[in-house]
């Protein structure tokens, strides 16, 4: 038995699976699109507090490419914001070597501020809102 075959009558294209044959899609393998840890906050207080925008992101397949979108937003946000954050307060490699444990301290006291940024401007905002007030994609780090 052939594994593709196309019904000229319908125009559809079937494939073999097991006994049977089913409608073959047309669409191309959604490319995978990981969803990291701002993503999956940014999914639950879509659920907790935007359940209509959840709902039709949902209903519509934009879901997983939304959150992707959000999350590589924040993470570039980030990373962007640590980097700034460190190089103004004097946090070097000099320093991680000659004082470790202050380096290790100061340093989370960066990123913890960098993570409360983030779900303040990008995380936890209103969907309607996007993007976040005073910010642009070039600002975001999109453009």
């Amino acid at each position: 038995m052939e594994r593709f075959v196309m019904d000229e009558r319908t125009g559809l294209k079937y494939e073999l699976v097991g006994d049977y044959y089913l409608i073959a899609g047309e669409d191309e393998p959604e490319e995978y699109q990981p969803i990291g840890v701002w993503g999956q906050r940014h999914l639950h207080y879509l659920k907790e507090h935007h359940r209509g925008r959840y709902a039709n992101l949902l209903t519509n397949g934009e879901l997983k490419a939304y959150l992707a979108d959000i999350d590589r937003q924040a993470e570039a946000l980030f990373l962007r914001l640590v980097k700034q954050m460190a190089d103004t307060e004097g946090i070097t490699e000099t320093l991680k070597a000659s004082a470790q444990m202050e380096w290790v301290g100061r340093m989370n006291n960066v990123r913890n501020r960098a993570t409360e940024i983030l779900n303040n401007e990008l995380i936890h905002i209103s969907v309607s809102s996007w993007p976040p007030k005073g910010m642009t994609a070039a600002t975001v780090g999109v453009a």
